[in-house]
C-alpha cells in the first residue's frame, strides 16, 4: 500500500473537520486499533461516516442522543467488506483516543494513528478487515520510523477502564501473523 503526503492511495478520501495539527508531526509512534458500529451491532449504515464528518442526525436512532455535539474522527475506517475511507491524513491529529495514555505518555492523539474497524467487541471481524489492516499497518510501519509492530495496540490498552474495543472478538495473533507476512 502506498502512502503519500499522509494519504493512503487505496482509500477513499474524505476530510473530517474533527482534526488539527500535531504538535510534532514526526512523533507518530503508536497505532491504535478501534472497533465501531452505529447503531451498536449494525453494519453497513451511513452513520460512522456521518459521525466523523460532523453531519450525523442525532434523531436518526434513539441511541444517538449521546452523540450530540461529539467531535470525533479516526484516520481510517476499514469496513466489513474491506473498503477503506480515510478521514484525516496520517500526519495530522485525528480525535480518536480521548483520555488515554501509552508508555508513560498521556494524550495519545498527539502521537497516535487511529484505525477503526467496523465491528463490535463480540462479533468476529472479517477476513477482509484483517487483510487490509495488516497491509495498512505494514505501510505505516515502513513510513513512520518511530512506529514499530510492537507499538500497535487496541483502544482498550490506552484507555483501559473507559474502552473495551476492539474487544475479545479481535484476534491479535491472526493480525500479527498477517502483519509479519507483510513486513
Amino acid at each position: 500500500m502506498k502512502i503519500e503526503n499522509g494519504q493512503l492511495a487505496a482509500a477513499e478520501q474524505k476530510l473530517s473537520p474533527h482534526h488539527d495539527e500535531r504538535s510534532d508531526p514526526n512523533d507518530i509512534s503508536v497505532l491504535v486499533v478501534h472497533g465501531i458500529s452505529l447503531p451498536a451491532g449494525e453494519f453497513g449504515q451511513p452513520y460512522i461516516d456521518q459521525l466523523f464528518m460532523g453531519t450525523i442526525d442525532i434523531n436518526a436512532h434513539p441511541t444517538f442522543d449521546v452523540l450530540e455535539g461529539l467531535k470525533v474522527s479516526a484516520h481510517l475506517v476499514i469496513h466489513r467488506d474491506g473498503r477503506m475511507v480515510q478521514y484525516v491524513p496520517f500526519h495530522k491529529r485525528a480525535w480518536h483516543a480521548g483520555v488515554s495514555h501509552y508508555a508513560g505518555r498521556r494524550r495519545c492523539n498527539d502521537f497516535a494513528i487511529g484505525i477503526e474497524l467496523e465491528g463490535t467487541d463480540t462479533e468476529p471481524y472479517t477476513k477482509e478487515q484483517y487483510q487490509q489492516l495488516a497491509k495498512v499497518a505494514a505501510a505505516l510501519v515502513q513510513t513512520y520510523p518511530l512506529l514499530t509492530r510492537q507499538r500497535i495496540v487496541g483502544h482498550q490498552h490506552i484507555a483501559p477502564v473507559r474502552k473495551t474495543d476492539p474487544g475479545p472478538a479481535f484476534d491479535w495473533q491472526r493480525f500479527r501473523n498477517l502483519l509479519n507476512e507483510e513486513l
